[in-house]
């Protein structure tokens, strides 16, 4: 017989205090609510269940004190099964406790998690789904972190690298097997090792928040790789751990961060709290729609048995809900406080920015961010759109928060495709002050990136003219159709040396503009090695050779690693690419960038053209006569030296300019041309589509 007593209705979720265990479950609109208690994660039916007598501020709640830690549970929940009118609880179905810290095991697709009737759907379904339903489980919070601590690296020095634990390390081969594609293989030294040597500050991770794969990809033997598809905001994904006991996710998690904040890398954790993984009114009952439908998300006002999707996944989780709203803030903070990781990108943030219909950029998500001690200190990124109208709100976030910048994206690739963009090009690579400054935020508001996981990889984008997304199952229906950059000749790697070459210095261009703007650079995990999907651009459902990465590099792709790495050691060591503040330039009052055209003068503005194919930039140290007095001196400062850039798109010459006067040493030249001194008013070649960047040369100063 076990023991129950009343309980307490904070914190939410399952509570092991030492004695026993609280267990607690918010339901605006249930009847009864049944805690069901399981011998193991394997059980096909609990062993055991208590009704939840006591109810306090609409929570339901209750005390075990002979509960402990690995205790395996769910839930049922009983109330109106009226589609109609929003309501679609069913007895029959086991639950997911949305505020579980362990997931104990993934749920099996079986007709009987859905709770009506497949011949009827407004008419119930009663068979019993607890054999296939996933189970929660009590964990222990105790982990020893010793002396960690958040890296907190300023956002102007930031290089984010987005990855994915198993697509990076499912194929390493200095990975012990049994630890590839799991948090351990991840934080293993080869692994940060290599983090490490490529210069990049920060790992963004596909969402590791506990998903469930859908039903139409598991009957097409296909896996949901990304994750964007959550059953648990609290509990580290099952699928990356290497442990077989309960609970180990959490532990392994726990390592894998406190591992790499030792090497000095932050943590930042792409979360998906838009909509969840039930899907729309076809969708299964698993946790949240089971526990109160109407409460936890938005419902069609002219017909309540749908959804208002503002995310194209089915369902959108109803931020004007207080309780969801506490939902989302305290998973938050338990990934900070417990978890200590270091950040968040929102994915498809447009849709909890919403409350009525229109985006709020004051709205109530954001209010209560700003306001909270923990989660108003780390690194906060949107994805600033959704597929709901008004939805594309680049630009409109509020300070303290930065974005994933679209139109740095889709600029720069018109700009080395030739589509003539070169005025909007010179304000991308400057920071996007357009979007930015007159809101009162800095240069680290734009996230940079040219690809990331959603779309071609960049090998693939300048190989293929059109996508190539058959083994996704749709006929090549998914996916974006415009997701395509300049491609030197025929489809595909392998061609034509000249045109592999092409393709080749073209990545080099894309990766010397991003990690040359100003702005917090993201690189697409493997694109620095040249990965290609085949020319897939919707991998998600890819859990294979075509997502994992492939570690045997050709030449090339040494090659181009080699350059990425250049790239990065040169924003570490200058200053003037890791700006707090806009570049004001000659034409606002300051000198510190000065646009150069190819006869070596300062740019006019009866120069500009969008169709213009070769220009320079001067980027000026953040005190410029102090630094050149140095250079001088033979004293140099690598962290405020200028540096001069040429940019083309078509073959030309350009003049290097008199003023300011200085010898310049050649660093870095897409062309992969080495090192070479020109003093002021020598006239050099320049190829078609390329990037040189000089240095002063320290040998020699000032002229």
């Amino acid at each position: 017989m076990i023991k129950v007593m009343a309980g307490e209705p904070y914190p939410l979720g399952a509570t092991w205090d030492g004695s026993g265990v609280n267990f607690s479950l918010y339901s605006e609109n249930a009847r009864t609510v049944d805690l069901c208690l399981f011998d193991s994660a394997d059980a096909k039916k609990e062993s055991g269940t208590i009704r939840m007598e006591h109810r306090t501020d609409m929570i339901f709640h209750c005390y075990l004190p002979d509960i402990r830690p690995g205790q395996v549970y769910g839930y049922r929940v009983d109330g109106p099964w009226s589609p109609a009118e929003g309501h679609r609880f069913n007895r029959h179905k086991l639950l997911a406790d949305p505020y579980a810290l362990a997931i104990a095991r993934d749920m099996v697709w079986d007709d009987a998690v859905y709770a009506f009737d497949p011949k009827d759907p407004t008419k119930m379904d009663t068979r019993d789904s607890a054999p296939f339903a996933p189970l929660c489980a009590v964990v222990d919070r105790a982990f020893t972190w010793g002396e960690d601590r958040p890296p907190r690296i300023p956002w102007k020095d930031t290089i984010i690298y987005e990855t994915h634990v198993k697509s990076m390390t499912m194929r390493h081969p200095d990975i012990p097997e049994r630890l590839r594609g799991t948090y351990a293989g991840f934080c293993s030294e080869p692994v940060i090792r290599y983090l490490k040597e490529l210069g990049v500050t920060a790992v963004e991770l596909l969402p590791v928040h506990h998903h469930v794969d859908e039903h139409v990809l598991v009957k097409r033997g296909l896996k949901n790789l990304w994750g964007y598809s959550t059953l648990g905001y609290f509990a580290p994904d099952l699928a990356y751990s290497c442990g077989r006991r309960v609970g180990d996710a959490i532990q392994e998690f726990k390592v894998m961060v406190k591992a790499l904040h030792k090497a000095g890398l932050e943590v930042i954790l792409d979360v998906v709290y838009n909509h969840t993984c039930e899907g729309d009114e076809k969708g299964p009952n698993l946790a949240f729609r089971g526990i109160d439908n109407a409460a936890y998300y938005r419902l069609d006002p002219k017909d309540k048995s749908k959804y208002t999707d503002f995310t194209g996944c089915g369902n959108t989780l109803d931020m004007q809900n207080p309780r969801v709203l506490q939902l989302i803030m305290d998973s938050l903070r338990y990934w900070v406080n417990e978890m200590h990781v270091d950040g968040f990108r929102f994915d498809l943030a447009s849709a909890l920015a919403r409350e009525l219909h229109a985006v709020d950029r004051l709205s109530a998500f954001f209010d209560i961010i700003h306001q909270d001690p923990v989660l108003s200190r780390v690194k906060l990124i949107a994805e600033p759109w959704d597929l709901g109208e008004g939805g594309y709100q680049v630009g409109n976030f509020p300070v303290q928060w930065t974005e994933w910048n679209g139109k740095y994206r889709d600029c720069i690739r018109r700009y080395w495709k030739g589509d003539g963009v070169a005025r909007e090009f010179a304000t991308r690579i400057t920071g996007s002050s357009d979007l930015y400054e007159s809101a009162g935020r800095r240069p680290y508001a734009s996230v940079n990136f040219v690809t990331c996981h959603d779309g071609f990889t960049l090998r693939d984008l300048v190989s293929y003219n059109k996508k190539h997304n058959q083994a996704n199952g749709w006929d090549n229906t998914d996916g974006s159709d415009h997701d395509h950059s300049w491609n030197c000749g025929a489809e595909g790697p392998g061609q034509d040396k000249a045109i592999e070459a092409l393709r080749w210095k073209q990545m080099r261009n894309f990766f010397a503009t991003l990690l040359l703007s100003q702005g917090v650079p993201m690189i697409n995990a493997g694109d620095e090695i040249g990965r290609t999907q085949k020319g897939n651009n919707n991998a998600y459902c890819q859990d294979n050779e075509i997502s994992w990465f492939d570690w045997k590099l050709s030449a090339d792709q040494e090659q181009l690693l080699d350059f990425v790495q250049q790239l990065t050691r040169i924003r570490r060591e200058s200053r003037v690419l890791r700006r707090n503040h806009f570049l004001r330039g000659r034409d606002r009052g300051a000198s510190d960038m000065l646009w150069l055209h190819p006869d070596g003068r300062e740019m006019a503005e009866k120069d500009w053209s969008d169709e213009l194919d070769v220009f320079g930039a001067f980027i000026d140290g953040l005190h410029p006569q102090e630094a050149r007095s140095k250079f001088v001196m033979g004293e140099p400062d690598e962290t405020i030296e200028p540096l001069l850039v040429l940019i083309s798109r078509k073959a030309g010459t350009f003049v290097i300019p008199l003023e300011p006067a200085f010898h310049w040493y050649r660093i870095l030249d897409s062309d992969l041309h080495g090192p070479i001194s020109v003093k002021p008013g020598t006239k050099i070649e320049i190829s078609e589509r390329s990037i040189s960047v000089f240095r002063p040369d320290r040998r020699k100063g000032r002229v």
